[in-house]
Parts: structure tokens; C-alpha cells; sequence
């Protein structure tokens, strides 16, 4: 096993495969990485040279992958259900985003969209949630 960057990949592997370990990295990224490195395509990792491998580390540090991306995409949704879209009053409430049927196929989506919403109270119908969630208005909020 190599540990490259955080992560680690397996020796036995197509370097263009192990390189989709990183969270951010698909085929096709994997590919134009092997590619602008002159990597051949059946190269394994355990082949690869140090210098090789120094390259690999040098361009993959130059991306965002990893906790940074995670953080971004976790920022523009905190950013879109601040400004009030459409999307992000979908994420908020744990609903498909992209045009999906809700009628019955929606599970994965209230499982994934619906993480931000967990909070470990113990109680469910005080003024203050139901104020957060809009169903009860502040006294100053009266003349808005």
C-alpha cells in the first residue's frame, strides 16, 4: 500500500485507477493526469519510479481534492439555503435538488440532502425551533 497525500492506494492497481481514490478524482481526470505525465495506461503504481511518483504528488497537490473539496461543496450549499434558492430551501428540507419525482423514489436523496438537518435535542416543539423553522414569529419581527 502506498500512502500518497492522505490516502491509501493499493500497489496492484492501474495507476489511473488508483488515482480515482481521491475524492475529487474520476476516470477521466485519472486519465489526462496519466497522460500529461506520460504514464501508459496498463502501468501499475507498484512500477511507477520515485521521480514518477513526486510527480503525481506535485500535480495532485496543485488540485482541490480531499477534506478541501468537501469543505467547498459543503460551503455552497451553506451558501445557497443562506441567499434563499430554490436549491438550497430543497437541501434544507432533505429533498431531491435536481427535478426528481418525490412520489416514491426519494429515499437516497432524504438520506443524503437530509444530514444537515440532524440535531441532537432532546426536545421537538419549543418556541425556539419552531421560530427557527419559521412556524412562530418573534414579537420584534411583528411590523416586518
Amino acid at each position: 500500500m502506498l500512502h500518497l497525500l492522505g490516502v491509501n492506494l493499493p500497489d496492484q492497481k492501474v495507476v489511473s485507477v488508483a488515482l480515482t481514490y481521491f475524492y475529487g478524482i474520476g476516470p477521466l481526470t485519472a486519465r489526462k493526469i496519466c497522460s500529461q505525465l506520460s504514464i501508459h495506461q496498463q502501468c501499475k503504481l507498484s512500477e511507477l519510479t520515485e521521480g514518477q511518483l513526486n510527480q503525481v504528488s506535485g500535480v495532485l497537490s496543485s488540485m482541490t481534492i480531499e477534506n478541501d473539496l468537501k469543505r467547498q461543496v459543503a460551503a455552497n450549499v451553506q451558501h445557497l439555503r443562506r441567499i434563499g434558492t430554490y436549491i438550497g430551501k430543497r437541501h434544507a428540507m432533505g429533498m431531491p435538488v435536481h427535478g426528481q419525482n418525490t412520489r416514491n423514489n426519494s429515499k437516497t436523496a432524504k438520506k443524503l440532502n437530509g444530514r444537515m438537518l440532524r440535531r441532537y435535542s432532546t426536545t421537538t416543539n419549543t418556541a425556539f425551533n419552531l421560530q427557527a423553522l419559521g412556524v412562530l414569529r418573534s414579537p420584534l419581527s411583528k411590523g416586518l
